[in-house]
């Protein structure tokens, strides 16, 4: 029972709920029915008609027009990626940074955040960690780390490793009051947690579409705010430009970028997974991601009792406002835990400090339960 929306309707569009204990989200989700079905109308579509592109890229403007509703922006601000590492790499050379320029990052965020802005530590900026204090990381965790040379700000909005939420929309005032750049990775919130870009006010922020929005690997999204002009793509393409040439000749008095994100685009679109997710927006709309969050949130509760029964300690937040509605870490070890999971049936991720539980929008009160009674079968073993 859900008191959000009908959680057995939603069982019924992913069949692997029939095979196994699923509460790896947060890794990835396992495919819809619906979204099965897009795709394979897409193939069929290839195979029998021999691709037909100009429909195609029409539904790729219709897809990116669902995005921006699902994110509060414009479709002009939505560029379609591979991945949210490509969408932070995109974003860190994006910036205007030079020698002696930095960059602040929480501690023991999403290692390919990090890395998108190390790398530019070739070309003398710094990158600066920062403790988190607390469970949660919001304008107080950055203001005294700011200097002079201070140019931006990255981090998660959710942490895959212990389900932190952060205060992304306070770091966003903090970000313009002291003009600078500010890049989110929402990979674990996106079609999970509702996200408000205007309220944000990210430069840049990132995701893939294989967790929250349900499609298979290779799809991301990357929306750019479109009143920061000096933002300039690490390479290029016809797409890029603002007067592509008819002709297909390249000529160097011609290379004035587009206003809008699609100069971050190159080459040709991830069209099966759009059409995918296209279908995955016909169900999350359908459901509401506020619905999927409030639903994800009482999974979590009662996780959270099973837990303080067991004498298992989580890992990371338990109020409500620092946490992430569908990630939590068990305090049990990867270590043989993980076999006897797997042994049951069960599919969960191991994380630094313990075993990630990590809910989907099809997940049940019964599936929480049924885990809890596993876990326990295991304790009283051992």
């Amino acid at each position: 029972m859900s008191r959000h929306y009908d959680v057995e309707a939603v069982r019924r569009e992913f069949p692997v709920v029939e095979r196994m204990l699923y509460l790896d989200s947060a890794h990835q989700t396992p495919l819809a029915a619906s979204v099965r079905d897009a795709l394979l109308r897409f193939y069929s579509e290839g195979h029998d008609f021999a691709g037909p592109k100009p429909v195609w890229l029409a539904r790729v403007d219709e897809v990116r027009r669902r995005v921006a509703r699902l994110l509060n922006c414009a479709p002009s601000q939505i560029a379609f990626t591979k991945n949210t590492s490509e969408g932070m790499n995109i974003a860190a050379n994006a910036l205007p940074l030079e020698a002696g320029d930095n960059v602040l990052l929480v501690e023991g965020d999403h290692p390919n955040n990090a890395y998108a802005f190390l790398n530019l530590t070739r070309r003398g900026v710094e990158v600066r960690f920062v403790p988190l204090r607390g469970e949660t990381a919001d304008a107080s965790t950055f203001a005294d780390a700011i200097d002079g040379r201070t140019r931006a700000i990255s981090l998660s909005h959710v942490t895959f490793h212990a389900g932190h939420r952060f205060d992304v929309e306070a770091i966003g005032r903090l970000c313009r009051e002291r003009g600078l750049f500010f890049v989110v990775d929402a990979m674990q919130s996106t079609g999970v947690v509702p996200l408000d870009a205007a309220a944000i006010g990210a430069t840049f922020l990132g995701s893939g579409c294989h967790k929250g929005l349900l499609v298979p690997q290779g799809l991301g999204i990357l929306l750019c705010r479109e009143d920061v002009r000096e933002l300039n793509p690490a390479y290029m393409a016809m797409s890029s430009l603002a007067s592509p040439p008819a002709d297909y000749i390249a000529r160097a008095d011609n290379m004035a970028l587009r206003a809008d994100a699609g100069r971050f685009e190159i080459g040709n679109f991830n069209l099966p997974d759009i059409h995918a997710l296209a279908a995955s927006l016909d169900l999350i709309e359908g459901i509401g991601v506020a619905s999927i969050e409030a639903h994800a949130y009482d999974l979590g509760d009662r996780l959270i009792g099973h837990c303080d029964e067991m004498g298992v300690r989580l890992v990371g937040p338990r109020d409500r406002a620092q946490r992430a509605p569908h990630i939590y870490v068990l305090d049990l070890p990867g270590e043989g835990w993980i076999d006897y999971l797997a042994s049951e049936n069960v599919r969960i991720s191991p994380e630094r400090d313990g075993i990630r539980v990590s809910f989907g929008l099809f997940n049940s009160e019964s599936d929480v339960d049924r885990f809890a009674a596993i876990v326990k079968r295991r304790l009283g073993a051992v």
